[in-house]
């Protein structure tokens, strides 16, 4: 693989197919959690984190298992229970290790598991028929970009909650999801950048 490619599947994680701006999957956690900067960060490593290990076991379970014995049509299912397992144990060492992170990220961090970013992208590893590298450097890409995304909202959201000329009717979810629509539209400017 050489380093063009590499940094072409870089830039399409970070920027061009940038799951939640360019893709809108995972939009719920995007306008859910994306309202202070610190909650941003956490779920968005959280996500990057259970998209790469989720991304190379479907990989692995899909090219070693499913694919030879023949039950392709399966994947969704397995995909789906290789996720909700993940989060579960995501959940329990959060818990431990950082209570402050578990409790900021609330019910959002269960919804991980039906982010349909994260099977999503295990989808698009299968159906791209990338390797285990390209797999690897793929799901970071996208957990990036998912993170970059979360952090931008946040620091928007963030100086867009302390004003005071925004009208009562646009404060909360109505302007967030034009600040969202907004975002979608300068990502989109990227579409032809590739290397």
């Amino acid at each position: 693989m050489s380093i063009t490619q590499i940094l072409s599947i870089v830039v399409a994680g970070l920027l061009t197919n940038n799951i939640v701006l360019s893709q809108t999957l995972g939009i719920c956690p995007f306008l859910g959690v994306s309202k202070k900067t610190d909650s941003a960060v956490g779920m968005g490593f959280a996500v990057t984190f259970v998209l790469l290990i989720a991304s190379v076991v479907c990989w692995a379970l899909y090219t070693y298992v499913l694919l030879p014995l023949e039950i392709e049509y399966l994947q969704t299912i397995v995909f789906i229970l290789i996720i909700a397992v993940l989060v579960q144990i995501l959940d329990i060492v959060l818990k431990k290790l950082s209570p402050s992170l578990y409790n900021s990220l609330g019910v959002y961090l269960a919804l991980i598991t039906t982010n349909c970013a994260v099977l999503g992208t295990a989808n698009v590893v299968i159906n791209d028929g990338l390797g285990i590298i390209e797999t690897i450097i793929h799901s970071v890409s996208v957990g990036l970009g998912f993170t970059l995304a979360l952090i931008l909202m946040a620091g928007v959201r963030e100086r867009i909650d302390n004003n005071s000329a925004i009208p009562k009717c646009f404060k909360g979810l109505p302007i967030a999801l034009v600040t969202a629509a907004l975002m979608s539209m300068a990502f989109a400017g990227f579409a032809g950048f590739s290397f």
